[in-house]
């Protein structure tokens, strides 16, 4: 695999780290190694390093780039979902700081034969982890209508996601959505687009099957309170975001984190007190400079939040 992932918000990240200081860092979305490297050169105290991914390519990648450390780290093919299992087996208990950099990463759009991209061709496959049985081909060729409709309305925040499904379920008739060509050749003269946008009309029927075969959004919200559970008083949990759904999750769960009412919905508005378990180390999101989206125009929509143990 050719490395061509440009770390994003790298800058951002490394100076809300200023005045920690790491000794147990995870860094849950490893992909290439170019935020672990950041953090590995301005943390030198740093003594256990973790990083997932459930791609094994970018892992081979990342071993490369983080040579000059490896006495201090251990790299693991897994989704960050299981980061409880991932400490203990490792006697961890608890971490110091970790990143998650969320959605799919510049090099595997830019491999057609993981069928990400529609501007690419390739087979529609869209797993991250390789070994999973689910795939966008399966989806797209033996999903109901409805479940179809329903992701693209509900992951791709897809307008027209009657016509989407309905476009796919005749599509296949004729025969089987092999590659990502045959889907967009299917969407295309389904979904109206606005001229005055640049938005290929398979954008969002695409990013909705991704997250769908790769259950992110699920395990999103399943891991989030697992790593404020393993958080060190003062350590650090930041997460980039590339569209509102993964935003949206996060920011409402940092921001209950961070209050001291109870979420107390249901029970006739009262209202009670708890104890924060974090602070929130910026009140809006961190998005990327005017210069760093000009370099790097696919960090436009990315969103860095994070919050500090207490």
């Amino acid at each position: 695999m050719k490395k061509s992932h440009i770390p994003i918000l790298v800058q951002e990240w490394i100076e809300f780290l200023d005045e920690s200081r790491l000794k147990v860092y995870v860094d849950g979305t490893l992909g290439a190694g170019g935020h672990a490297k950041a953090v590995l050169e301005s943390h030198g105290e740093i003594e256990t390093f973790i990083g997932i991914d459930q791609d094994p390519h970018a892992l081979e990648l990342a071993g490369k780039e983080l040579e000059s450390w490896e006495k201090k780290t251990t790299l693991i093919n897994d989704n960050f979902v299981n980061i409880e299992e991932i400490l203990t087996s490792r006697g961890i208990d608890k971490i110091d700081g970790i990143l998650l950099d969320l959605g799919v990463s510049s090099m595997q759009l830019d491999q057609g034969e993981r069928g990400f991209s529609f501007r690419l061709e390739g087979p529609l496959d869209m797993r991250m982890d390789p070994e999973k049985n689910l795939s966008a081909k399966l989806v797209v060729n033996t999903w109901p209508e409805s479940d179809l409709g329903r992701i693209f309305r509900e992951y791709g925040e897809e307008r027209q996601w009657k016509r989407a499904a309905r476009a796919i379920v005749e599509g296949r008739k004729e025969k089987p959505l092999e590659t990502t060509k045959d889907l967009v050749e299917v969407l295309a003269p389904a979904i109206k687009t606005h001229k005055k946008k640049d938005k290929h009309p398979a954008t969002k029927i695409f990013q909705a099957l991704r997250i769908c075969v790769n259950s992110e959004l699920e395990v999103l919200r399943q891991t989030l309170p697992k790593i404020v559970q393993r958080l060190r008083h003062g350590a650090v949990f930041g997460v980039i975001t590339f569209h509102s759904l993964e935003d949206r999750i996060v920011k409402n769960f940092f921001r209950d984190e961070a209050s001291d009412k109870q979420n107390t919905s249901g029970l006739a508005g009262l209202f009670l007190e708890k104890e924060p378990s974090v602070s929130l180390l910026s009140r809006k999101p961190v998005k990327p400079s005017d210069e760093e989206i000009e370099q790097n125009p696919r960090c436009r929509s990315a969103k860095l939040r994070a919050v500090m143990k207490r």
